[in-house]
């Protein structure tokens, strides 16, 4: 007998968490469990970490204890809360990274951990674009590089509302990636960020409506958003976006979260009146 279809819920209510993170490890991590507190109390199934939540601003290696009591605490607090917790990102090398020869040091993946509401360690995925790059702000110069390897594996993940796709940050600018997890089935697509203020600005929420258009998708973006240093300032505005590419919920700047009830079954509707998957020649 052939399998039966998925039993998919056709509605999610989503949390996307908004910090200011700074150097302190354990503010952070005292931020973060208030902020998913909050986003269970509001009846969010799955909420969305930012980039580098726990971490921002920080170089230091974490040895493997702190690394596995990362992943201890996060995984206590989806079975506690019943949540599942998509965990922004955090420098991890194990499993094992590969060694770099150039230093002589293990570098870590910028890392995305699912957790489902049991606790369950679900999927991960490793940053695959980092952002190197100059602009003009007072730091000038990124070179994420400097400090993490490059992820090589697109993820999406199953889960009571389908599959869902994961992305990060500078992965937003490009558009093949999205387009490849719309072939693996997502229609929600969450994106962990760090976007600094002087690109969101100009290009944060253009490139987030757009990524929605284009696939098709539900897309929920999780930004850090304020000043972290003297040197350092992030944009905010982490926003859920439908598929037509209309805005949901946003948030300026500060802590905080958005939340909204995405309609999964409009995905049907709207990919079958614009079949752009089936019209599109390259």
């Amino acid at each position: 007998m052939a399998n039966a279809e998925p039993n998919h819920c056709n509605t999610l209510r989503v949390a996307a968490l908004q910090m200011v993170s700074g150097r302190d490890y354990a503010e952070n991590q005292a931020s973060a469990e208030r902020l998913l507190i909050e986003a269970r109390q509001s009846g969010a199934e799955l909420a969305v970490l930012p980039e580098n939540f726990l971490t921002y601003g920080s170089r230091q290696q974490l040895s493997n204890d702190s690394q596995e009591q990362f992943i201890q605490a996060f995984s206590g607090l989806a079975k506690k809360l019943h949540l599942w917790i998509v965990a922004g990102t955090f420098p991890l090398t194990i499993p094992p990274a590969a060694q770099d020869t150039a230093r002589g040091v293990l570098k870590p993946q910028a890392m995305t951990l699912i957790f489902d509401n049991n606790g369950q360690l679900h999927s991960h995925y490793a940053k695959i674009h980092l952002f190197d790059v100059d602009v003009t702000d007072t730091q000038r110069h990124y070179r994420e590089s400097d400090d993490f390897r490059h992820g090589d594996h697109p993820n999406t993940f199953d889960s009571p509302w389908g599959q869902i796709g994961v992305t990060v940050c500078y992965d937003l600018r490009f558009a093949e990636l999205y387009l490849e997890l719309v072939a693996r089935g997502a229609g929600v697509i969450l994106i962990p960020s760090a976007f600094v203020e002087t690109t969101g600005r100009d290009h944060w929420e253009i490139l987030l409506r757009a990524r929605a258009i284009e696939c098709q998708c539900f897309v929920v973006a999780a930004n850090q958003g304020g000043r972290h240093s003297d040197t350092l300032s992030t944009w905010g505005e982490s926003m859920i976006i439908d598929p037509w590419g209309r805005i949901i919920q946003k948030l300026d700047k500060g802590e905080g979260l958005v939340i909204a009830d995405l309609d999964l079954s409009s995905l049907t509707t709207i990919r079958a009146r614009m079949p752009i998957r089936q019209h599109r020649r390259l």
